[in-house]
């Protein structure tokens, strides 16, 4: 199992369309890249966390690539604004890869290169390491409160 952590504006979308992909095993939604090892959408709201929402994924690398992954996150985005998707917009809404490893970054740089060929406009996408990834607790909450 591998992991990957993807921020493209509001994580509800994104999850859901993540989840349908064969090799996706759970989805998961939270906040990365921030200050804090923990933080809260009212929180991340306010601009000051550095948080971006993010969808983690755990996938099994025999039925879907990384690199598959990151096409399919190009496709259901915008990457060419700056912090904003849709009717969304904050520094939290914005495009960003987080990497673990040198070669999800490698990957990430090379799938950003060549969807730049192919695109209108030009790829604000960031490639970072992971840093401070926390779940949406209030999220699970729902959730739970669902079941």
């Amino acid at each position: 199992m591998e992991i990957a952590i993807l921020g493209l504006g509001c994580f509800w979308g994104p999850e859901i369309k993540f989840s349908k992909l064969d090799g996706i095993v759970k989805t998961e939604v939270g906040y990365c890249g921030g200050d804090n090892k923990k933080t809260t959408y009212k929180e991340i709201c306010t601009g000051n966390t550095n948080h971006a929402e993010v969808v983690k994924l755990d996938f099994d690398p025999k039925l879907i690539s990384y690199e598959k992954i990151l096409k399919f996150f190009f496709e259901i985005h915008n990457p060419t604004t700056i912090n904003s998707q849709g009717p969304d917009f904050g520094t939290q809404y914005r495009s960003e890869i987080f990497y673990l490893s040198d070669k999800q970054k490698k990957i990430a740089e090379n799938v950003i290169k060549e969807t730049n060929l192919i695109i209108p406009g030009e790829i604000v996408t960031k490639v970072s390491l992971v840093k401070n990834y926390c779940p949406a607790e209030e999220y699970h909450q729902r959730y739970l409160e669902k079941k």
